[in-house]
């Protein structure tokens, strides 16, 4: 899948690889996407709420190669 940034949020925990993914989603346009790498097992449950809280929408989400989390996430 295409991305307009990525953040590499791997061996952070709670709550800083939503913090990023924030900041990283504040410096886009409408519409772009962002890609985070995480490593945090409790990050699948923070993306989705966080998605629902902020009306971004969380696009796909899976599993790399090298069993971290990834996630896109769509700019609102």
């Amino acid at each position: 899948m295409d991305f307009d940034k990525e953040v590499d949020a791997r061996g952070l925990n709670c709550p800083l690889p939503i913090l990023r993914a924030k900041k990283a989603l504040a410096e886009l346009d409408h519409g772009q996407v962002v890609r985070i790498i995480a490593t945090d097992p409790g990050s699948v449950k923070d993306f989705q709420a966080f998605a629902k809280q902020t009306g971004n929408e969380l696009v796909k989400q899976g599993e790399t190669a090298d069993k971290a989390f990834e996630f896109y996430m769509r700019r609102k």
